[in-house]
């Protein structure tokens, strides 16, 4: 018997192709995030110049031939030449392209009369922002500020976080990509001058950039997460389509080193499937009994890219503790993603893709370029990417063994038909069909008949309650004229006894009534 092929990733695959030696993305072609922007901004500058050069050859050749027709129609007189508004545009142009976030940082220096931390400081209900503000903004808001009020500057960034988002929900109608640059811009903006401002402390720097993130990002999520503009949601149904086809798939297959019989093993593949990756999606991905409410009441608030890649972290951080206490010995990444891949494939959830591409796009790019968070991040990406590829040889399956488990012919836990069985297999397939058909049949026929019997009983029921009461109505009108009237009974099941009935029997004026109203039968 033949070795068995484990899933091998070279770390230097995780890593920026351009060789920064940060961790590099699939959505951004293998680069980390600050070689991408690099590379988009050489190309948007390459772009500009192809732009101006065009617009200035259209500009000489329309000249041109404004030249030429005037010498044309005007051969002795000295032409005109139309205002050339190319350059003037230019000139004043020139100046106002400066990037638009940057441009926040140069705000005047706020005066008494500007934003205070206090209840003014959140946007009136009746402007825009307002009416897109909910309860968990509104309490972001408050967080924000109360972390800021130590700040020497937290009241210039305050300002600055709150007119940055304001400005972007008046462009929530642009490309997504166009606006996580303009979020992205702003992140680096500030930190740089929050860097300057702390004279090089990254930890305090770090810590305001998490704030800045969440308050920003909540208050914008409803519009750039999947939006509408993109592909996103086509590409979750068809990744978890794809998952759910693979659904056969055994740890064995996967080369996966842990032993799910271990409680312990069991109870960490369990929480990392229910409990941390399902809080990345939001939504939970299969019932378990090991699910509980308060789980999927806390993944329902993960709103910033901060917390989804926090509950990417803690669920392979279950992962390496099944790995540790299955193999007795620290994982290593050969042992890591085949085993994040299976728990993909056994959680399948739902919006994967949007979640990856709404962290790509929005969370700070120095948490996905170093440390666990950022490696952790890229091994999910790389499993996705995996799973979207998988194939017969990943799996150490022939070609003929894959397509059967896919279309369903054949199944793990009992072997695919051979060449010399298929006829018969096919045949016995054929026969249960024809069963399951006959079976159908006869449960239809079993069905219309009980229907028939109960339509019968309610007849029948309708046909006593009549006869029952054509003769109460022949024992009544039998009765003698004299007889007395049987007792009424009253709402409440009795029958009026003589005491109940004497109760007017003191009012002497009851003789001076007029006899009660007979009912009249009109012919109409």
């Amino acid at each position: 018997m033949s070795q068995r092929r484990a899933i091998h990733v070279d770390p230097s695959e995780l890593l920026c192709t351009k060789g920064c030696g940060f961790y590099g993305n699939a959505a951004w072609q293998g680069l980390c995030s600050k070689c991408w922007r690099d590379e988009n901004q050489r190309e948007k500058q390459k772009q500009i110049q192809e732009d101006w050069a065009l617009a200035e050859r259209l500009q000489r050749e329309e000249e041109e031939a404004y030249a030429y027709r005037q010498q044309r129609t005007q051969p002795h007189s000295t032409p005109i030449k139309p205002l050339s508004k190319l350059e003037e545009r230019k000139t004043k142009e020139k100046p106002s392209r400066v990037n638009s976030v940057t441009k926040l940082f140069t705000a005047k220096t706020p005066s008494k009369k500007d934003v205070s931390f206090d209840a003014h400081s959140s946007p009136s209900p009746s402007s825009s922002t307002g009416r897109h503000s909910s309860a968990d903004s509104d309490i972001t808001t408050k967080e924000f500020i109360d972390f800021l009020k130590p700040l020497k500057s937290g009241r210039e960034i305050f300002k600055q976080c709150r007119a940055f988002t304001e400005s972007m929900i008046y462009k929530r109608d642009i490309e997504v990509d166009e606006f996580s640059e303009c979020v992205q811009d702003f992140y680096q903006n500030l930190s740089d001058r929050l860097l300057t401002q702390f004279k090089g402390s990254s930890e305090h720097v770090e810590s305001v950039m998490d704030e800045v993130e969440k308050y920003i990002m909540i208050r914008l999520y409803k519009d750039v997460f999947c939006p509408e503009t993109t592909d996103d949601e086509k590409k979750d149904l068809a990744i978890q389509k794809r998952i759910r086809s693979l659904h056969w798939v055994t740890i064995e297959m996967l080369c996966v080193p842990v032993d799910e019989e271990i409680p312990e093993v069991s109870d960490s593949v369990v929480k990392a499937i229910t409990g941390k990756l399902a809080e990345v999606i939001l939504i939970l991905p299969f019932p378990s009994h090991s699910c509980h409410v308060p789980d999927v009441i806390e993944m329902d608030s993960k709103r910033v890219p901060k917390d989804k890649l926090a509950c990417v972290t803690r669920c392979s951080k279950h992962i390496f503790n099944a790995i540790k206490v299955s193999t007795k010995e620290a994982a290593s990444a050969d042992d890591f993603l085949p085993t994040l891949i299976y728990i993909v494939l056994k959680a399948n959830p739902p919006r994967l893709q949007s979640n990856i591409q709404y962290i790509t796009r929005f969370c700070n790019p120095s948490r996905l370029m170093t440390g666990e968070d950022g490696y952790y991040f890229t091994n999910l990406c790389c499993a996705v990417a995996f799973i979207e590829k998988l194939d017969g040889p990943s799996l150490n399956l022939s070609p003929e063994e894959f397509e059967l488990y896919m279309s369903g012919q054949a199944s793990p836990h009992w072997p695919p038909p051979t060449a010399a069985c298929s006829s018969a297999t096919g045949s016995a397939a054929l026969t249960q069909v024809n069963q399951s058909m006959d079976l159908l049949t006869g449960l239809g026929v079993r069905q219309e008949r009980v229907l028939e019997k109960a339509r019968q009983m309610e007849s029948d029921l309708i046909d006593w309650t009549d006869e029952v009461e054509q003769k109460v109505q022949s024992v009544l009108d039998s009765l003698p004229a004299g007889t007395p009237e049987l007792p009424v009974t009253t709402d409440s099941g009795t029958t009026p006894t003589a005491a109940s009935s004497a109760i007017d029997s003191d009012n002497v004026e009851n003789e001076l009534l007029p006899p009660p109203l007979q009912p009249q039968v009109f012919a109409g």
